[in-house]
């Protein structure tokens, strides 16, 4: 019996006690420092005298025999690639790479707009791609730009037809959207079924004023909020995001206060989540504001620490902490974090297809068309469909393989120029935060 090359171990953070967890085995047990010593001798190879704690490793698979790994380890990846066959796929339509906010980080302002607009027979031929395409498979769309939600009568009326034919194709719809417009939307979007707006709110009325305004500067604050106040009232679910990097860290907690005091958390319809500001198409005018992703993480759990009411407005996922604490038990081993081509697409207004979120718009980066005729670049979309871990050499070996998937194929692409390359996730840091947090008395 061998260490096994699946365990993450470390010392949890702020305690003496220490972590190992396996996501192959799906096993995780917090360990005594003497129990941990006893595990670095058998990491490295030496004998342990305790037989009890041998065999207790073994029975939750820490030892190994390496043969019968790899067995378990490609009925779990044969067990994945089935899942996802079957598993929903997420459709992102954008409308217009057109948008009314001027926001200081915006990642779509260096796209150029090409001389085309959104009519019904794009909106048809998407619709019709769509349903001939994906016959088989669970999905739903996602509304993207730009600005989805601009307005305009022309674009209400764009929606207002897009909305309609998603309750014709009886496909459920989400936006993503600034939120400067969505209480003028709220009937259109009543008409169909809504799983959820995705807004974004950095912070309370003056941060956020300074980091996402109108062009002309002016401020947007109070109005997305009445937008998601209509949208609750209307029991359509929230996912308010908000976007942080140095500049807006430390109002964190008042926002979540205010979110708190305005009643947005005891909804059954509303959920937030974090997005980090970072670099992903061109140069940001001032990197040095940027957090990467461990010091993001690191910041947010000593604010918590310092505030625990933060944890009723977001409650940080930690890698997979947060599932083994909420469920009991691990997620399944994660093989691909990539949806790309997989489980998500993208398609935009000028009749392109992409791979996800963060290629659409990128002409370089178009796998095909689906108007004003139909045409696919299967070279390129297979380069996207076979990314996993097992397709990436530096993956392949990594401890932490089966809790990170490998990252964003985007983010690696634009790093190496190879889609099949790394986007590492700091797994095993996110942990340490993470039994500190959810897993330690």
């Amino acid at each position: 019996m061998k260490y096994s090359k699946h365990n993450i171990f470390s010392k949890i953070r702020d305690s003496e006690n220490y972590f190992i967890v396996n996501p192959l085995s799906g096993n995780a047990d917090i360990l005594t420092a003497g129990d941990a010593e006893k595990l670095e001798i058998a990491k490295n190879g030496g004998e342990i005298p305790d037989q009890a704690f041998i065999s207790e490793l073994t029975a939750k698979g820490y030892l190994a025999d390496e043969a019968e790994e790899r067995k378990l380890y490609r009925r779990k990846y044969l067990d994945f690639l089935d899942y996802r066959e079957k598993d929903e796929v997420q459709i992102f339509f954008v409308t217009n790479y057109s948008c009314n906010f001027a926001c200081s980080y915006c990642y779509q302002d260096q796209y150029n707009n090409p001389g085309k607009e959104l009519s019904h027979e794009i909106i048809d031929a998407f619709f019709n791609y769509v349903q001939t395409e994906f016959t088989d498979r669970k999905k739903y769309i996602t509304v993207f730009g730009g600005e989805p939600l601009l307005g305009t009568p022309k674009q209400k009326e764009l929606i207002k037809y897009l909305v309609t034919k998603s309750v014709r194709a009886g496909l459920e719809l989400s936006f993503v959207t600034n939120g400067y417009s969505l209480e003028d939307y709220t009937v259109i979007l009543g008409a169909g079924k809504i799983r959820e707006i995705q807004v974004t709110l950095d912070g309370t009325s003056a941060i956020h004023n300074s980091r996402r305004f109108l062009k002309g500067g002016a401020g947007t604050f109070d109005r997305i909020v009445r937008g998601i106040d209509a949208a609750l009232q209307n029991n359509i679910g929230i996912n308010l995001r908000m976007v942080i990097d140095k500049e807006n860290i430390d109002n964190l907690p008042d926002l979540a206060h205010f979110a708190i005091e305005k009643g947005w958390t005891k909804s059954p319809y509303f959920k937030t989540q974090i997005g980090r500001n970072y670099e992903l198409h061109h140069c940001q005018s001032t990197p040095e504001k940027l957090f990467d992703r461990i010091s993001l993480y690191v910041s947010i759990y000593e604010l918590i620490k310092n505030d625990p009411s933060i944890a009723e407005f977001y409650k940080p996922a930690y890698s997979i902490s947060k599932f083994l604490a909420e469920n009991g038990e691990l997620p399944d081993p994660l093989f691909d974090a990539c949806p790309a081509c997989k489980s998500e697409w993208a398609f935009d207004y000028t009749g392109q297809i992409y791979s996800c979120t963060a290629t659409v718009g990128k002409a370089d980066e178009s796998l095909g068309t689906f108007y004003p005729s139909v045409t696919r670049k299967d070279e390129l979309i297979e380069q996207w469909e076979k990314r996993d871990v097992t397709a990436i050499t530096e993956c392949r070996e990594c401890s932490v393989q089966l809790a990170c998937g490998g990252g964003c194929g985007s983010v690696a692409k634009n790093r190496t120029g190879a889609i099949c390359s790394t986007d590492c996730r700091p797994v095993k840091e996110l942990l340490e935060l993470g039994f500190s947090a959810y897993l330690t008395d």
